[in-house]
This record gives C-alpha cells, structure tokens and sequence, in this order.
C-alpha cells in the first residue's frame, strides 16, 4: 500500500544505542497524537486480549550528523512542517514540565537537536531528508 504521507526520524548517529532509541520512542510520540488518524485501531488477538493501536504506515528513521540534522530540520521549518523535537538537554531531564522548560530556554538557533520526527505529504518529507541514509 503506499501512503501520500511519510513518516520520517532522524537522530543524531554518534549517540549510544539507547539514546538513539530513547528519541526515536519520544519524537514518534508526538507524531502519534498530532492528528487523528494518524493511528490504526486497536489491536486484538484471537483470545481476545486487546492492544494498543499503532502507527498506519512505516515509520523511516534515518541518522545525521549535527550539520545534516540541523540542515534537515531547517528544511522542515521553511516547509512549514512542525516536527517533535529533542535537544540534547532531555537527558538531563527527569519530568515533562523540565523537558518543555529546557526548550523554550533556547531560541530556535540554539537548539542542540539531537533528533525529531515529522509527518508530512511523502514528496516534503523526502525533499527534508534529502541526503541523509536510513539509519543501519
């Protein structure tokens, strides 16, 4: 089945395993709720034991550099695209309300992403993560 939107990561790939995991996890999150439909529907099994509903379509993560992510993620400003995001400060954190508070301490130039995540028409998001490999 193919989609007209994509679903794209992209992470910082110097990181360890379980950061890179830990963003791909957050960032997905928020692609998840930002609109409906975005999710299938529940899940069940033949003893009827339900589950929760996922993602319709494939997710792609890909991995950057910290110029090729920031170029990315420039490209999804400029195309009007709003993108889950995680700074580096995240790590640091231990709640929600610090996560929000250490991003908005940062102007969009200071931001030191790490990863995000976006859903977009297939064609923006291919022309966002132009140049970038899937991550491996």
């Amino acid at each position: 089945m193919r989609f007209d939107t994509k679903i794209a990561v992209v992470v910082l790939g110097d990181l360890p395993a379980w950061q890179k995991l830990n963003i791909v996890a957050f960032t997905a999150s928020g692609v998840a709720v930002s609109e409906p439909g975005v999710t299938g529907e529940p899940y069940e099994d033949a003893s009827g034991n339900q589950y929760l509903p996922m993602f319709r379509q494939p997710v792609l993560v890909f991995e950057a550099d910290p110029v090729r992510i920031k170029s990315a993620y420039d490209r999804a400003m400029e195309y009007g695209v709003r993108p889950a995001i995680f700074t580096r400060e995240l790590f640091g954190t231990s709640h929600d309300e610090a996560n929000r508070a250490a991003v908005k301490a940062r102007s969009r130039e200071e931001l030191e992403l790490v990863g995000f995540a976006l859903r977009a028409e297939r064609g923006t998001v291919d022309k966002i993560v132009k140049g970038l490999k899937l991550h491996g």
